[in-house]
């Protein structure tokens, strides 16, 4: 049995800026305005780290980008900002299913890419987990999707709506990451407005 980080009605347990994160619909709303536009990407932060996990939640994005932090590090505790694995979300479906590590090293996995990185940091493409545009036929735009991060050892995989989207095999040592927090990002730049909801964590 899984572990709810969401009571439905409240953010306790998580913390980010009051401008950009409320409850909203029963959904963790976090938006960028028109009016308070953020500097810089910022995060909203459930403290406590985890390792290896399932995590299973519920998103839907309205303009603009977003993702899922996990095995992440909190980098300004003012500005929330964090780095690490990034399981994306945007509105435009272009990233959508990738892995991207925020102030790290960027693209490891497009949509429809198996990606091992050796201990040097050399990628090589091993496998492939389906077609980039099919995959993305299966994410329903502008509304509520699934999306299931796994994390198990060295292995990262992210499904939604049950396909397997992208999966990392990180054997960079130096770079890659064991534990870390979860977070969720409003991106800077246009408005934007994402929701997430249901979220449990298997351990």
């Amino acid at each position: 049995k899984g572990v709810s980080l969401f009571d439905g009605k409240t953010l306790n347990g998580w913390k980010g800026l009051a401008e950009n994160w409320s409850v909203q619909d029963g959904a963790i709303t976090g938006v960028n305005s028109a009016d308070n536009p953020i500097k810089n990407n910022t995060f909203l932060v459930y403290e406590k780290p985890f390792a290896d996990f399932e995590l299973v939640l519920k998103f839907r994005i309205e303009s603009g980008n977003s993702g899922v932090q996990y095995r992440s590090k909190l980098i300004d505790a003012e500005k929330f900002i964090v780095g690490g694995y990034q399981a994306d979300i945007d509105a435009s479906g272009r990233y959508m299913g990738i892995n991207y590590e925020e102030r790290g090293r960027g693209i490891l996995a497009e949509r429809g890419e198996v990606i091992a990185i050796d201990d040097s940091g050399k990628k090589s493409k091993s496998e492939s987990c389906g077609d980039p545009e099919a995959l993305k036929a299966k994410i329903k735009m502008e509304d509520w999707n699934e999306y299931r991060i796994v994390a198990k050892g060295s292995v990262v995989q992210h499904f939604i709506n049950g396909s397997l989207m992208s999966e990392v095999r990180d054997s960079e040592s130096a770079k890659r990451a064991s534990d870390g927090i979860i977070a969720f990002q409003v991106h800077a730049g246009p408005p934007m407005k994402v929701q997430f909801k249901d979220i449990v964590i298997h351990q």
